[in-house]
Order: C-alpha cells, then structure tokens, then sequence
C-alpha cells in the first residue's frame, strides 16, 4: 500500500515539474540600456533586470536592447461633493521601446499609463504621505514590467517599417 502511495506522489511532482519548466521559456535574449530619470529610472532598471533575469532572458551582450521613459505626476482628487476626505492621486506613464543595434531599427514598442490614489494626512510633516507615493510608484513599476514581460513573449521582434 505504501509503494503505490509512494509511485503516485512521484508521478504527480513530475507532471508538476515538467508543467513549470515548460512555461515561460523564451529563446529571446534582451539587453536594458541606460534609463534616466534618477530615482525612477533606477527602480525600472532594477525591476526590469531582475524580471528579465527570472525569464531567462537577460543578456547584457545581446543585440536586442531595452530603452524606456518612465514619468509619474501628483494631482490633488478629490472624491466627493462634500470634500471630506482629500486625497492625491499619482498617475504613472511608461514608454518601452526594443532596439535592434544590428539592424539598427525598433522592434516592439510597449506604452502603458496606470494611476492610483491614496488619502492625504493633513499636514505636511506626516511621513505617511511621502511614503505613500513611492509605495504607488514602486507598485506601478513593477505592474509595467510584468505586462512588458508578458505581452513580449507573445510577440515576434522583428523590424517596423
């Protein structure tokens, strides 16, 4: 009785193993090119790189080179009619473009824009709020370079015209 409790849970690890190592595998291989922005270009550049690095398609030598923009701004929202409750809204936009350098011609084009809000403590030596918008542009960072990553594996790289 053990031994055929024992050859089906070995039968149902390999399914799951031959499951997983059967996604995501891509053959293409991209570079991330420089990203200004200070602060904002960093936390793409990591988050792009460690993604990347996941999929196993990171190659600092490849041909294929990432080059994006990214930009967020803070509006002041308000939600209802009698104002009780100030809140601030962050919209982020994203720009993702892949270069060929051989070819020297753009071969995928992402663009993206997301917005989040959260309440505004009143006053302005409140940690909160500042911590607030960097947690929202962290989030929306990641969020941009998951659906990069996602929509590119469908996707074929060759050259527009």
């Amino acid at each position: 009785m053990s031994r055929i409790k024992l050859l089906i849970l070995l039968l149902i690890n390999l399914i799951l193993i031959s499951c997983v190592s059967s996604q995501n595998k891509s053959n293409t291989k991209l570079s991330v090119a420089y990203i200004g922005g200070g602060y904002d270009g960093l936390m793409l550049t990591s988050q792009l790189k460690k993604h990347l690095n996941n999929f196993g398609m990171l190659d600092e030598n490849s041909r294929m080179q990432i080059q994006a923009n990214i930009s967020h701004s803070n509006d002041l929202f308000v939600t209802n009619i009698d104002n009780t409750s100030d809140r601030e809204r962050v919209s982020s936009s994203i720009e993702l473009k892949i270069y060929d350098t051989k070819l020297k011609c753009y071969t995928y084009l992402y663009t993206n824009h997301l917005s989040q809000f959260y309440v505004l403590a009143a006053g302005d030596k409140f940690i909160s709020n500042k911590t607030a918008i960097d947690k929202i542009k962290i989030e929306n960072i990641d969020y941009f370079v998951k659906v990069f990553i996602n929509n590119l594996s469908n996707d074929s790289l060759t050259c527009n015209a």
